[in-house]
């Protein structure tokens, strides 16, 4: 090889372990979560674990907001203070969330937002999650083609008013609802996602003198709650129900016939996905301003294929 070969590989040898050096340093997240108690959430956190597992070089530190916005802040600030290569921020809510983006920004730390969007999530890197449209879309087409065929009483569960997957998930209800002529909105409320709650709104809607042939739920926790009230005023065999998420619980629900249909949301690869994803970008590379975990129909005949997921 002559004297300009072995400049040329020993440049091109310089790159390859610059490079594999970029790719091996260690790198440290912050996970910004709302509540260590919620099951959907549970779930996105184990596949966020998951990527820290299969990946020695990168630490995921997990923290819990308890649902509260100004803690969540405090979270940040100190992740800021720590010196994390990123954050991962799933919100508290969708309304008061500038502040956290700010310290990110003013810290020049990479951002991903997870799961739950809101107006002006444009401030941070990237956004992983599900389009919630497609959630409710899909959730009421599934209730009119297999049970009410075009026609029924209809009581709605819905999420935090103001969260973007509660606007969404009534949106895309509404735009099978509003087909048909026989099919009406009798009662609706907020559950707030929980299911204490979702069970005392339907406890007080089954003591007025309305007819409900079906409840659809923003989520599968209040789904459940919404059963649990069912059950307890031995009207369970009445009033069909849907939820969205597919949670573990949920599908022993719909194992036993409970509940009707349930709307898979990976919330497991959502977060194996945001960890990615911030990876990719403390590395980087290029990615996606939007990337989309798509949703699946879960119901009787198919629920035992989502119990590993």
């Amino acid at each position: 090889m002559n004297k300009k070969g072995f400049i040329v590989l020993g440049m091109v040898l310089l790159v390859l372990l610059s490079s594999q050096s970029v790719f091996a340093e260690d790198i440290t997240i912050g996970v910004l979560c709302p509540d260590f108690n919620d099951q959907f959430f549970n779930v996105l956190y184990g596949g966020i674990e998951q990527y820290g597992e299969e990946n020695e070089n990168v630490e995921v530190k997990l923290v819990d907001a308890t649902n509260d916005a100004i803690k969540q802040l405090s979270q940040a600030e100190n992740f800021a203070i720590q010196g994390v290569d990123g954050m991962i921020l799933i919100p508290v809510d969708t309304v008061s969330m500038d502040p956290i983006m700010d310290v990110a920004n003013n810290n020049d730390i990479p951002m991903v937002v997870v799961n739950r969007y809101f107006d002006g999530i444009d401030k941070v890197d990237s956004f992983v999650g599900s389009e919630s449209i497609q959630s409710g879309i899909m959730e009421m087409e599934y209730m009119n083609e297999n049970i009410l065929k075009g026609k029924g009483n209809i009581a709605i569960i819905k999420g935090v008013l103001g969260h973007e997957a509660q606007i969404k998930r009534t949106e895309g209800n509404m735009k099978i609802i509003d087909q048909y002529d026989d099919m009406q909105v009798v009662l609706e409320g907020a559950g707030d996602w929980q299911r204490a709650k979702a069970m005392r709104l339907v406890e007080n809607w089954l003591q007025k003198d309305v007819k409900i042939d079906a409840i659809i739920a923003n989520n599968d926790e209040m789904a459940i709650g919404a059963i649990q009230a069912l059950k307890g005023a031995g009207k369970i065999d009445e009033i069909d129900v849907a939820g969205v998420d597919a949670t573990p619980l949920a599908l022993e629900y719909l194992s036993s016939g409970e509940l009707d249909v349930t709307i898979f949301q990976d919330a497991a690869g959502q977060g194996y996905t945001g960890v990615e994803t911030i990876v990719k970008i403390i590395n980087g590379e290029e990615v996606e301003e939007r990337v989309w975990v798509p949703f699946e129909v879960v119901d009787a005949e198919n629920y035992k294929d989502f119990m590993a997921k």
